[in-house]
């Protein structure tokens, strides 16, 4: 048995847990089942194989896979030659790709074969890319991919000639990067870059996932703080590793002892249900109600599921509707619902926490906001709690270094106040007279109207409320009386019975101010998000730009 990691580096605090419960059950993806000690010994030859190809301290490796062991074992092996890991949304086409390669410099790719075509027709305008390994891979694919001058080799062969052994670790440091490119729902993507030591604190809960004991006081501590053999403990991760909500709460959990549950393949609520009465999850995560209210349609569709084993719903990363929330609360009333908030760039800032039974409002209030946490007015005060005054959150202490590449986006989003330094992500604020902050949305998608600003994500948990609403975004679309008006772009329940724009207008003026509620409907039949579940406001404005629905 290995002695305690002596510092925060995350290769060291993985090998600790996996000296300590090797033979514990880690990992399961479909058929595949590894154990900590079969997932490390495949990370092992994996990183061998990663340092053959001149992979070193600071190079990037390209995680272009959907969701399987490949993708964490991919992780890992770069923590141990201290590489930086790039999660990469497989849905980009060939130009976004060809930004976030070139963006990154990766040298290496990971990905799969049913992306082969679309990694070929941009490798040639990637010079730092000089090697790809394809998970499924045959000849004719790495034949292609020879073909543009990308040498490539089949995974799992690479990792059958790898060395089990683990690298050498004793240069490790807490200094060691991590990086985190973000969504790019509002713009292009931008790669966060962490220090190791920051990412354990700032997004790995600093050794408390459960938010009991407070975050560790030394690397050592968190080997006590491993789950006992007698406690089973499930995490469910239905989000796409790329996003951070699956990624770095499977890493938590790993750091914990915990048994890890990947979703494959398309969302399937009801193989989700199935999943949870299988596995006998402990706690899930899902994305907003891209996810929770398909998993609320299958419910009252198939169920009842046995979630005796289930004690905790999580939610991140995209608002959950009341109506979907309080749905799941009748269907699993001995659960707990929480919501977290946190970005690519802060890590997680705060959550709020249902007990089974309690009522939630409209609004989600968390109440549970991490030390170095501030929304800050426009002369950078904290804001007054109860004074209704709208202000931007920022976050100091275990916070990221910059923006890769990015210099003027770094001193916009990292600033210094009072001599402590910040990094502001962008969202928008309140703080209600007992402390707790009350998340407003992002004020890169705030609406302009009249004079008054409107935040999509608060029209949109009311719209989500009419019984008539199946899913909602809400943008702003140029005006000329209004300078912008707010559009809503809606998903009816049943499309053959949609509601109108003074239906939704009328149900909006019981809940917000008169500018908040919509001037404008577009009816569509479905709503466009990412796989992870995140509104994609580019697009619904583009579809609000080009049909202009009812408008008042």
């Amino acid at each position: 048995m290995s002695e305690a990691p002596a510092n925060y580096n995350l290769a060291n605090l993985w090998e600790a847990v996996v000296d300590r419960v090797g033979d514990r059950e880690c990992l399961v993806c479909g058929d595949v089942r590894l154990s900590y000690a079969q997932l490390d010994g495949r990370a092992n030859r994996l990183a061998h194989q990663l340092a053959a190809q001149g992979v070193g301290e600071g190079d990037f490796v390209g995680c272009y896979l959907t969701n399987g062991t490949p993708y964490l074992e991919t992780i890992l092996a770069c923590f141990k030659v201290g590489a930086l890991p790039v999660n990469i949304n497989y849905r980009y086409v060939a130009d976004e790709l060809r930004y976030l390669f070139e963006d990154a410099g990766l040298v290496v790719v990971v990905t799969e074969e049913q992306f082969v075509d679309r990694l070929a027709e941009v490798a040639a305008d990637v010079p730092s890319l000089r090697h790809a390994l394809v998970v499924g891979a045959d000849a004719t694919d790495l034949a292609s991919l020879a073909h543009v001058g990308l040498a490539a080799t089949d995974y799992e062969s690479a990792l059958a000639a790898g060395d089990p052994a683990r690298p050498d670790g004793s240069a490790r440091t807490d200094d060691q990067l991590y990086v985190l490119y973000t969504g790019g729902t509002t713009g292009m993507p931008k790669g966060v870059v962490w220090r190791h030591e920051d990412v354990f604190f700032g997004c790995l809960t600093g050794g408390d996932p459960m938010r009991l004991q407070g975050p560790v006081a030394s690397p050592a501590e968190l080997m006590d703080r491993i789950l006992p053999d007698d406690f089973e403990f499930t995490f469910y991760a239905l989000a796409p590793l790329m996003h951070a909500a699956a990624q770095w709460v499977s890493l938590l959990w790993f750091l914990c002892g915990a048994k890890v549950v990947l979703h494959q393949g398309r969302f399937d609520p009801l193989e989700v249900w199935r999943t949870v009465e299988r596995e006998r999850v402990s706690t899930v995560t899902v994305v907003g109600d891209a996810m929770a209210r398909p998993l609320l349609d299958a419910w009252e569709a198939h169920g009842p599921f046995d979630t005796s084993s289930l004690f905790a719903f999580a939610n991140g990363g995209a608002p959950m509707a009341l109506t979907t929330r309080t749905g799941l609360q009748a269907a699993m009333p001995n659960v707990a619902f929480t919501d977290g908030f946190g970005s690519s760039e802060t890590g997680i800032q705060g959550s709020q926490r249902l007990e089974p039974g309690q009522a939630v409002g409209t609004a989600v209030r968390f109440d549970n906001v991490s030390a170095g946490t501030r929304v800050l007015d426009e002369h950078d005060q904290p804001v007054v709690p109860g004074s209704g005054t709208v202000g931007r959150v920022a976050t100091s202490g275990h916070i990221p270094l910059r923006y890769h590449n990015a210099p003027e986006k770094t001193a916009e989003a990292f600033v210094e106040i009072d001599g402590t330094r910040y990094v502001v992500s962008g969202d928008m604020a309140t703080v209600e007279a007992d402390g707790a902050v009350v998340l407003l949305g992002r004020g890169s998608v705030s609406i302009n109207t009249g004079g008054e600003k409107v935040y999509p994500e608060e029209v949109e948990g009311v719209l989500k409320t009419h019984p008539a609403v199946y899913d909602a975004v809400v943008v702003g679309v140029a005006d000329d009386r209004w300078g912008q008006r707010v559009a809503a772009v809606v998903r009816p329940v049943d499309h053959d019975a949609p509601p109108t724009l003074d239906e939704l207008r009328d149900h909006c003026h019981g809940h917000l101010a008169g500018y908040k509620a919509p001037r404008q409907l577009v009816l569509v039949d479905s709503v466009e998000r990412s796989p992870a579940g995140k509104a994609d406001y580019r697009w619904a404005r583009a579809v609000a730009e080009a049909a202009p629905g009812p408008v008042d």
